[in-house]
């Protein structure tokens, strides 16, 4: 039977799979389209496989679903990868992205690490004893007024087809409050809000490796973190986030209802 990770495991690994991303950064890279604007790097395999294949050589019968190879997310011991948030940005030579990892126990997230390799930055959490960057605790914002929150959100890859777009949302919170950002990083925008760079975070369509990690991590900081429906477990479809300061989260959740 396999032992269970340590949080050093998952460091690890996102340092590697980072070290990566950064030796194919701004090259000519191989791209294709999942979707219409959907796309997929070599690198995005390069790392995934990395990732994998260490997780099946180390925790043998554990369950893993990653983005570009799928799996399965029904485990005791589950797995959440996503080797390269912010793909897009990556394609075109913007230093936005990062690897995210998490680990689950019954549906439970216990462990998560998101690595940032062009600021050097490593984001992790383990349930129940905190959040770091770079091994110094990380505890989100305090503030309580929306007017004076910085925010950030993200929009679906459908955006041409579906009705949840997202621009209602946008529009009205970018009224309400200091102001929205669109980086490009679910992960990462999620980890910002853990640190305090960032007050709030929505977004309505996403993936369970687009989150977990992200997710753990501002929640040891002390952010509120739903579904945008308000539910607590974010491991169930359709999948959605609202992560935000605790004086913050009821008034945000408030304002995207109002706009949906």
């Amino acid at each position: 039977m396999a032992s269970a990770p340590l949080l050093k495991d998952l460091e690890w690994l996102a340092r590697q799979a980072g070290a990566i991303l950064v030796a194919g950064y701004e090259q000519d890279h191989q791209i294709d389209f999942k979707g219409e604007i959907d796309l997929v790097t070599e690198i995005d395999h390069r790392s995934e496989a990395f990732i994998v294949d260490e997780l099946s050589r180390r925790f043998p019968g554990h369950q893993v679903l990653a983005e570009e190879r799928g799996g399965r997310d029904d485990g005791r011991n589950q797995w959440y990868i996503d080797p390269l948030d912010g793909t897009v940005n990556y394609a075109h030579g913007i230093p936005f992205f990062c690897v995210s990892i998490a680990y689950a126990v019954d549906g439970h997230l216990t462990l998560a690490a998101v690595y940032d390799p062009m600021r050097d930055e490593l984001f992790t959490a383990e349930r129940g004893r905190g959040a770091w960057l770079n091994g110094r605790l990380v505890q989100t914002g305090q503030q309580t007024e929306l007017s004076r929150a910085l925010l950030v959100t993200g929009f679906p890859y459908s955006i041409r087809e579906t009705a949840e777009d997202n621009f209602d949302q946008f529009f009205r919170l970018s009224k309400l409050s200091q102001g929205v950002r669109r980086l490009g990083s679910a992960a990462l925008d999620l980890c910002y809000v853990a640190a305090g760079r960032f007050e709030g975070y929505w977004e309505l369509s996403l993936q369970p490796w687009d989150l977990a990690a992200g997710a753990l991590i501002a929640r040891e900081a002390g952010a509120m973190v739903t579904s945008v429906r308000g539910d607590l477990n974010l491991l169930q479809p359709p999948y959605s986030v609202l992560a935000a300061t605790p004086g913050l989260h009821a008034k945000l959740l408030a304002a995207l209802r109002s706009s949906a």
